[in-house]
């Protein structure tokens, strides 16, 4: 038997320092001097207005809301909200947070992934419902049609890895093609950069196709299970013309079916399908300009997790997903760094799949339907009513 091991005595109950927070700490002064004076420098400190940061508070309130007791009073709601709002926002260790709200660390490290859970479940029917109807597919197929040129697209398929500390006794089970160690964010993403379904908590080693193979997704596209709407004729396109399927865009790392679209093999590639991977992809990489967005507004997906457990990192993950998505609800506008005419033009990545064997592992790659619909919409590309004036440009 193991010899339990001896409480450390305390030597103070709590710091004086920390007990002076109304006195200087970030939110009781800061947060409400920039709210009066600098509304653009509060919105880039919590990453949100004002306006959304009391929605929020308002509505997760009832659900971190502790109890005052003889010993001392619990802290206030509104403080562990921007704790854990510029955590993610920053990336932010809850060493260095401690100094700047004068909150103990180890106090933090109970309550954010309480505010991640409390936010999660209070916004998860708003900010990403998962609506399996063929007019909410029709919605997001207009967005791609609108604004990338591609017809009867349903959503744009990736994984993130976000970096992390390699966690105890795990070898090599979290290290991933890229050689460093991480967690996935396997995430599906519309015409307009929201997410419409992720999911969290998977080892690094694990490739795309591997996550695709054992998430539910997969079962509920091979099942029809997922209310698309039937195939119907590409727009414009003759009456005698065969009826194409609603799908999703992938990477090399999907298989190739009439539910899931991706580019060619890079190979002796002709004109015609060089136009298709031109045109698929540059539908596919909304999703990692989503990812781009995503990580840009909270950088601790972007500059790592290392002071975090576990469970704490898929909590956070999840939650600046529908922080993300729910801004993108309230304010539309404002997120991309360039016209959407301009953005994904012309890369190397365009013009074929991912060149990293390791991320294929799992994958059947290819169908007979799938290859059918893929020289459909080939076709369809070098046809007046499917072709755009600058393909030939950027192939």
């Amino acid at each position: 038997l193991q010899k339990k091991r001896r409480q450390r005595k305390r030597s103070v109950w709590t710091r004086e320092w920390i007990l002076r927070r109304p006195l200087y700490g970030n939110y009781d002064n800061l947060l409400h001097e920039l709210n009066a004076e600098d509304p653009r420098c509060y919105k880039n400190f919590l990453r949100m207005d004002n306006d959304l940061f009391t929605e929020i508070l308002h509505r997760i309130e009832p659900r971190i809301t502790k109890k005052s007791t003889r010993l001392r009073e619990p802290l206030n709601p509104g403080m562990k909200l921007a704790v854990t709002l510029r955590h993610m926002a920053t990336g932010a260790t809850y060493t260095d947070l401690m100094y700047q709200f004068r909150v103990p660390h180890n106090t933090m490290s109970v309550f954010v992934p309480e505010v991640c859970e409390a936010i999660i479940a209070e916004y998860k029917d708003e900010a990403m419902p998962f609506e399996r109807e063929p007019n909410a597919w029709k919605k997001i197929e207009q967005q791609f049609l609108d604004r990338w040129n591609l017809p009867h697209v349903v959503g744009a398929i990736d994984g993130k890895h976000v970096r992390i500390r390699k966690p105890a006794k795990s070898v090599s089970l979290y290290r991933n093609y890229k050689a460093f160690f991480s967690k996935v964010l396997f995430a599906v993403a519309d015409g307009d950069y929201k997410f419409i379904y992720a999911e969290v908590g998977a080892n690094g080693a694990c490739s795309d196709g591997q996550l695709f193979n054992y998430s539910p997704l997969k079962a509920w596209l091979e099942n029809d299970q997922l209310g698309l709407p039937k195939p119907e004729r590409l727009p414009g396109a003759p009456r005698s013309s065969p009826k194409v399927p609603y799908f999703f865009v992938g990477d090399d790392a999907f298989p190739l079916r009439p539910w899931m679209m991706k580019p060619y093999s890079r190979r002796g590639l002709d004109v015609r399908q060089r136009i298709f991977n031109y045109r698929i992809s540059r539908a596919r990489r909304v999703v990692e300009a989503a990812f781009g967005i995503l990580s840009t507004k909270f950088q601790i997906l972007a500059r790592g997790m290392f002071h975090t457990n576990l469970d704490t990192m898929n909590s956070i993950m999840l939650c600046c997903v529908y922080l993300h998505n729910l801004m993108r609800i309230r304010k539309p506008a404002g997120d991309e760094r360039q016209d959407p005419e301009q953005i994904i033009r012309e890369s190397p990545t365009l013009l074929g799949g991912d060149a990293d064997p390791n991320r294929r592992r799992g994958v059947q790659y290819t169908t007979a339907d799938g290859k059918k619909v893929q020289a459909q919409l080939a076709d369809y590309f070098l046809t007046p009513p499917g072709e755009v004036a600058w393909q030939e440009e950027y192939i």
